[in-house]
């Protein structure tokens, strides 16, 4: 999954596609370089960040979204909260909704997912991104995140998303500190125990900059050793940033997980 953010702030790439043109060229490039899925947001969520209205969000990615689906085959995604963005872009032509709330913040979203037959990515986070690294104490960190994403994954069949059309994310960076999103990858196995694909987003995020000491612009050894180990560990998606180059990363865990 290429990630293709229209903002202006967001944490890695932000200001680089904030054009619909420049947005287009991005995905026609993440296409080339292999990418399954292109997910497309228009509001950050780096950590304290504090949201867009909905008209705005929509002014960025609805035109994207209507410039893709004219060139490009490759399955979309919409990475909101909102169910008014949700239903637009599914509308233009995204067939699956990114929730980085995990429903916490409304299920109105899995209502459109539901009315559309798209898939849903259920995120887990700790709170809202202006809040959510001030709030990283669990009883039991992989188990209560788990039990969260059961919670979401209740509250979007309630809401009429098929079972089958939903993947799990457990949050890395959100509402999480370094150490915790390191076990969160040495345990991402236990997550099969919640029977759905997973999905994993560790592109150039903090943690790697903790143990690997760099700026954003420099994560990318470092995210690539987090693709590897996640698929190795049970991953089936990864959301990254640098897609050719993490395409060979992934096509190689990929081999060794898989040989006979």
């Amino acid at each position: 999954m290429g990630v293709l953010n229209v903002t202006p702030d967001s944490f890695h790439d932000g200001g680089k596609y904030g054009s619909a043109e420049s947005a287009l060229r991005r995905a026609e490039k993440m296409a080339e370089e292999g990418a399954d899925i292109i997910d497309i947001g228009g509001e950050s969520t780096r950590p304290g960040s504090g949201g867009v209205s909905e008209e705005e969000e929509l002014r960025r990615v609805v035109p994207v979204i209507r410039g893709i689906r004219k060139r490009l085959d490759t399955p979309l995604s919409i990475d909101t909260t909102k169910a008014g963005v949700a239903r637009a872009a599914l509308a233009e032509g995204a067939s699956i909704v990114n929730d980085i709330s995990g429903l916490r913040f409304g299920t109105g979203v899995a209502a459109a997912a539901a009315e559309y037959g798209a898939a849903m990515v259920l995120m887990h986070t700790s709170s809202r991104p202006r809040d959510m690294q001030q709030k990283t104490e669990y009883e039991s960190l992989v188990d209560d995140v788990m039990e969260s994403l059961r919670e979401s994954v209740r509250k979007a069949v309630a809401a009429g998303v098929g079972e089958e059309n939903i993947i799990i994310d457990p949050g890395f960076g959100f509402g999480k500190t370094a150490a915790q999103n390191l076990t969160l990858l040495k345990e991402l196995a236990r997550f099969l125990g919640l029977g759905r694909p997973i999905l994993i987003g560790t592109s150039h995020k903090s943690f790697i900059g903790a143990v690997a000491e760099g700026p954003s612009g420099s994560r990318l050894e470092g995210t690539a050793a987090t693709v590897a180990i996640g698929i190795m560990n049970g991953a089936s998606i990864v959301r990254v940033h640098d897609v050719g180059y993490m395409k060979k990363i992934a096509l190689m865990a990929d081999a060794v997980k898989n040989v006979n």
